[in-house]
C-alpha cells in the first residue's frame, strides 16, 4: 500500500529512464525505502532494530561464506580446520570472531525488535502477518544458530548437539526414529556434521527470503508508530528518505561501534571455553549449556522434573519449550485490547516490565547449573511466562481502562513538544505537498 500523497518515481536522466523502463528496480527501491515510502513522523529509535537485524544478517552471510571456504565438514578434521582458519588464514581470526559474535548481536537486535513489537502492539490488526512472518524468521534463526554451534566440533558443540537432538527422543513412538534420522546415526558424528553444515549454509538465504516477505507485508498496512494511532493524512508522515535513512544510519553507526568493541577487545566473552577443546564422546563436560540466546527456553525445558499422569517430565519440558515460542503466534488474538501502544495502557505496561524481568530470570537460570535453587526459580518463572500470555494478558485486555489517545500522530507530536506553527515549518504538513526527492 502506498498513501495517495506518496511521491512517485520520475527518473530524469536518460540512462535511468531506460533502466526504469526495462527493469524498474530503482523504482522498487524508491518506493520501498526511499522518498516514495511515507512513514509516520513520530518513530523513535526502537524502530531502528529491523534495519540492524538486516545488517547483522549481511554480516553473517558474508563472514559465513568466507569461513565455509576453509571449513572441512568431517568429524576428523572439522576442529582442526577451524583452528587453522584462526591461525593460518589471512584475516581468518577476524572472520571467525565476526561470525560468532555477529550471531549474538543478531539475536540481541532481534530480541529488542520483538520486545518493541510486544510493547507497542505491532502484532495487532492489520499487521498480524508481519508479526507471524517475524516469528518464522526467529525460528529459522534459532535452527541456524544451533546447527552453526555444532560446526566447530568442540566439546560444547558435540554435547550440545547430543542433548538438543536427544529432546526428540522424548516424543513417544516416533521420537527415536526422528532423532536417528536427524543425526544420521545413534550419536553426533560425521553424518550429522555434514547435514548440519549443509543446512547451516542454506538457511540464512531462506531467512533472507522470508525477510523480503516480512518487509512486503509491512508495506501493505504501513509502519506502526509509538502512539498506535493510524495515519490520518500527509501531515502525519514524512518520506522515509532522507529522514529515516539518516536516523537508521546513526543506529548502524552505534551498532558497529559496539560490535567492534566486542570483536576486538572481548571476542570470547559470549562464548564457552570448553568449545576450544576438541569433541570427545568419552568425556562429558560438567555443565552442558547452549549459547546464551537459548538460555530462557533451556530454563523452561529444565523446569519440568516430575512426571505427570504417566507423561514423562522430559516430554513435558520439550512440549513447554516449543509451546513458549508457538504461543507468540497466537498473540494477536490473545490481546483483544483496541489500543495498540503500551504508552496508553498503564496496567499492561506494568505487566510488560514484569514479563521482561521474568525472561531475564529465565535466561539467568538457563545458564546456571541444573540444581537448586535455580530449578525452583525456573519453575516459578516458566509458570509466570505462560500465565502472562494465557491469563493475565486476556484479562488486562478486557478490564483495563486505557488512557485517552491523541486525535492524530501530529497532535501527539505537537503536544509533546509544545510547538506552534510547525505546519508551516515542516514539509508535508497541512495542505502543502511533500517535497519531491525523485531522481
Amino acid at each position: 500500500m502506498s498513501f495517495p500523497w506518496a511521491e512517485h518515481y520520475t527518473p530524469k536522466h536518460p540512462l535511468m529512464q531506460w533502466v526504469d523502463e526495462k527493469l524498474p528496480l530503482p523504482r522498487l527501491v524508491y518506493n520501498a525505502i526511499g522518498a516514495g515510502y511515507p512513514v509516520p513522523r513520530n518513530l523513535n529509535y526502537f524502530w531502528n532494530f529491523g534495519v540492524l537485524a538486516g545488517l547483522a544478517l549481511v554480516i553473517q552471510i558474508v563472514t559465513g561464506v568466507i569461513m565455509a571456504m576453509h571449513y572441512g565438514a568431517n568429524d576428523l578434521v572439522a576442529f582442526g580446520t577451524v583452528e587453522q582458519t584462526m591461525r593460518d588464514v589471512n584475516g581468518g581470526w577476524l572472520m571467525r570472531y565476526a561470525h560468532a559474535n555477529g550471531a549474538s548481536f543478531f539475536f540481541i537486535v532481534v530480541y529488542l525488535h520483538i520486545f518493541r513489537g510486544l510493547f507497542y502492539g505491532s502484532y495487532k490488526a492489520p499487521r498480524e502477518m508481519v508479526w507471524l512472518l517475524g516469528l518464522v524468521i526467529f525460528l529459522l534463526m534459532m535452527a541456524t544458530a544451533f546447527m552453526g554451534y555444532v560446526l566447530p566440533w568442540g566439546q560444547m558443540s558435540y554435547w550440545g548437539a547430543k542433548v538438543i537432538t536427544g529432546l526428540f527422543g522424548a516424543i513417544p513412538v516416533v521420537g527415536e526414529p526422528i532423532q536417528t534420522w536427524l543425526l544420521g546415526g545413534f550419536a553426533p558424528g560425521n553424518a550429522a556434521l555434514n547435514r548440519f553444515f549443509s543446512l547451516h549454509f542454506l538457511l540464512p538465504f531462506v531467512i533472507a527470503g522470508v525477510i523480503i516477505l516480512h518487509i512486503w507485508a509491512l508495506h501493505i498496512p504501513g509502519s506502526s508508530n509509538p502512539t498506535g494511532v493510524d495515519v490520518k493524512g500527509p501531515q502525519d508522515t514524512v518520506p522515509f528518505h532522507p529522514y529515516y535513512t539518516a536516523k537508521d544510519g546513526f543506529g548502524v553507526g552505534v551498532f558497529l561501534i559496539l560490535f567492534s568493541i566486542l570483536l576486538f577487545f572481548a571476542p570470547n566473552y559470549l562464548g564457552h571455553p570448553d568449545n576450544y577443546i576438541e569433541a570427545n564422546p568419552l568425556s562429558t563436560p560438567a555443565h552442558i549449556v547452549p549459547e546464551w540466546y537459548f538460555w530462557p527456553f533451556y530454563a523452561i525445558l529444565r523446569a519440568f522434573t516430575v512426571d505427570f499422569f504417566f507423561v514423562p517430565a522430559k516430554l513435558l519440558g520439550v512440549l513447554a519449550m516449543f509451546a513458549s515460542i508457538l504461543l507468540l503466534f497466537f498473540l494477536p488474538w490473545l490481546d483483544t485490547s483496541p489500543v495498540r501502544s503500551g504508552n496508553y495502557r498503564p496496567t499492561f505496561k506494568k505487566f510488560f516490565w514484569i514479563l521482561i524481568l521474568d525472561v531475564l530470570i529465565l535466561g539467568y537460570c538457563g545458564g546456571a547449573p541444573a540444581e537448586e535453587p535455580y530449578v525452583m526459580i525456573s519453575q516459578v518463572a516458566a509458570a509466570y511466562y505462560f500465565a502472562h500470555f494465557l491469563i493475565i494478558l486476556p484479562l488486562v485486555s478486557r478490564f483495563e481502562k486505557p488512557l485517552p489517545l491523541p486525535g492524530s500522530i501530529t497532535e501527539s507530536v505537537l503536544n509533546r513538544h509544545n510547538i506552534k506553527g510547525e505546519e508551516d515549518a515542516l514539509p508535508g504538513m497541512g495542505a502543502d505537498p511533500q517535497p519531491s526527492h525523485a531522481g
